[in-house]
């Protein structure tokens, strides 16, 4: 995820930095608070006040979890799900045999899906079956001869792809809001947000003066809050379906699409045909955005912008704005 995304996109005032200039960088503004710094850089260090908050903060949903289980409703909670889960597995045992029907008619999966070079002949792998979403035939490197492996790479692909197209939006949407003047952050771009972060400046949520959910805290601080915001989710998708049932909660999908009313609120999977094809534009989706934030981290670089004013000079000027033109003048 962005700094953007968590912080607000608030901190500097808005003057190009390269992240790879050998300048000094201009000075904070007068109104925003920094850790004191020495002639030469260091980093800002979380207090132990802040790092204890967060210890104590991030045992709140497992303690939480654990004594309401244990607690007269987590029990009357368990009964009812004891009385609805033989229909629920049922139910599930039937979406299964629908989903797979629907993925053996399906277009984009079995021998006859699409390939990655299209109608030009290849001798493609032939464990690669198209029987998982995205799977296109490319394994040049010979990653998934074993099925094991195989798995285990599409579940870490899932993973990155989700959380890549979450954070592109946190890169784009405050520089939009920005350009667009719907809300005006002090600083919209989001790798200045963290460049100013690592010079210990406060920075204001969503551009909110004062506001300071994280904006007040040290680097470590935030990184710690950033891995527990996503190893809590991803460490209940992983655990499957039994992960909440001391909860009354029951999950009746797989470690990749759990389902239910926690990871499917709009239940999107209700129809498996429609289903299956979702899941091919998931993984298309992220593996787009995966590819995009190669390309937010060599814009920062070139040209010391955000993603959304490089595209706006691009299409004023697009035969003195490009990245040909940018490599010709370093």
């Amino acid at each position: 995820m962005s700094w953007s995304f968590l912080n607000g996109a608030g901190g500097r005032d808005p003057r190009s930095l390269s992240i790879f200039s050998f300048r000094r960088p201009p000075p904070p503004i007068a109104n925003l608070t920094s850790c004191p710094k020495s002639p030469s850089f260091t980093p800002c260090r979380a207090a132990w006040q802040e790092l204890a908050g967060v210890l104590v903060f991030s045992a709140i949903p497992f303690t939480a979890v654990k004594a309401i289980a244990n607690s007269p409703l987590g029990e009357s909670l368990q009964r009812q799900l004891l009385e609805k889960k033989k229909e629920a597995l049922d139910n599930s045992s039937k979406f299964r045999a629908l989903a797979q029907k629907a993925r053996n008619q399906s277009f984009w999966y079995g021998e006859d899906r699409p390939h990655w070079l299209g109608p030009i002949p290849y001798d493609y792998p032939e464990y690669l079956t198209g029987e998982l979403p995205g799977d296109y035939g490319f394994d040049i490197a010979g990653l998934s001869k074993d099925p094991v492996d195989f798995e285990k790479y599409f579940n870490f692909e899932i993973l990155h792809a989700r959380w890549a197209m979450l954070a592109a939006l946190g890169v784009v949407v405050p520089e939009i809001l920005d350009v667009l003047g719907i809300s005006h952050f002090v600083e919209p771009v989001w790798w200045r947000v963290g460049y100013s972060k690592l010079q210990g400046e406060t920075l204001d949520y969503l551009g909110i003066p004062g506001l300071h959910l994280a904006g007040g805290q040290g680097v470590i601080v935030i990184a710690i809050c950033q891995a527990l915001l996503m190893v809590g989710p991803e460490y209940a998708r992983y655990c499957g379906i039994e992960a909440l049932e001391p909860l009354g909660i029951y999950l009746p999908g797989d470690i990749n699409y759990p389902g239910g009313v926690l990871f499917d609120p709009l239940n999107l999977s209700k129809d498996p045909v429609a289903f299956e094809e979702l899941k091919v534009k998931e993984i298309k989706n992220g593996r787009l955005a995966m590819v995009a934030w190669l390309g937010f981290y060599f814009q920062a670089a070139l040209t010391g912008k955000g993603p959304v004013q490089n595209l706006l000079e691009h299409l004023s000027d697009p035969f003195h704005n490009n990245l040909f033109s940018i490599l010709k003048s370093m």
